[in-house]
């Protein structure tokens, strides 16, 4: 039987062992999932314009056409919450996450202007909320007149699958907002509702999901609070057109 000393030289050995093993992956791996992170981020970004990209879907871009339409077809555009541009930052630097814990002030938001070969602009804006478990978030597309939705994509972090999940996993809950109007016809600011028991004004409103009554609200209020924040800097675009 091995003496209690032998036990515990053993267990440091091996606890020094795997901890050298996990940093020296850390070390190698960490500069690929840190790509890989942004690569998805990109991707999330440009789901919401999908219906709007030159001659191929989002699902067939490979990683290098993802970054070539970043570098050649999307202006990035950092600005704070008086709808000040910030020079010297790109919006792909901004992380919602920890800008949401700072106090509302003094947060920045990130801003991308895509435009396609048909010269169609769309600038895509950041909202980041709470669902039921956790966080959710999402990028919202707006056509040149700064109130019609191109599109949207929806992401989280821990929603239930079969309910809350299907504000990603259901590609049909997305496509509802293409259309939609944050904007009504006096010029007052509505966002769009996610609406329990079916949509009944058509302008602004989406179907929520069955059973998910939560993570829809969350959605209708990060919406709301989301959009609302960039328009400081719609409004300075209108009075220059």
């Amino acid at each position: 039987m091995h003496s209690t000393s032998y036990i515990i030289r053993f267990v440091l050995i091996m606890t020094t062992l795997a901890a050298l093993v996990l940093a020296s992956l850390n070390t190698f791996l960490g500069p690929k999932h840190a790509m890989n992170e942004k690569i998805y981020n990109k991707r999330a970004v440009l789901a919401a314009v999908k219906d709007h990209l030159d001659g191929t879907t989002l699902a067939d871009m490979s990683d290098q056409d993802v970054e070539s339409i970043f570098s050649n077809k999307i202006k990035q555009t950092v600005i704070n919450m008086s709808g000040e541009v910030v020079e010297g930052q790109v919006a792909e630097s901004i992380d919602l996450a920890k800008e949401k814990k700072k106090p509302e002030a003094d947060r920045l938001l990130p801003l991308y202007l895509y435009t396609n070969d048909a010269g169609e602009a769309f600038y895509i804006i950041s909202i980041r909320g709470n669902g039921l478990w956790d966080e959710i978030w999402g990028s919202i597309a707006l056509e040149k007149d700064l109130k019609t939705v191109a599109g949207a994509s929806f992401d989280h972090k821990g929603e239930t699958p079969g309910l809350g999940a299907e504000i990603k996993d259901n590609p049909s809950f997305p496509d509802q907002f293409t259309g939609k109007t944050i904007i009504d016809e006096n010029g007052n600011y509505t966002s769009i509702i996610v609406k329990k028991g079916g949509a009944s004004n058509p302008a602004n409103e989406v179907d929520a999901i069955s059973g998910a009554t939560v993570t829809c609200n969350g959605v209708t209020e990060m919406l709301y609070r989301g959009i609302q924040y960039y328009q400081p800097y719609f409004n300075k675009l209108d009075q220059k057109s």
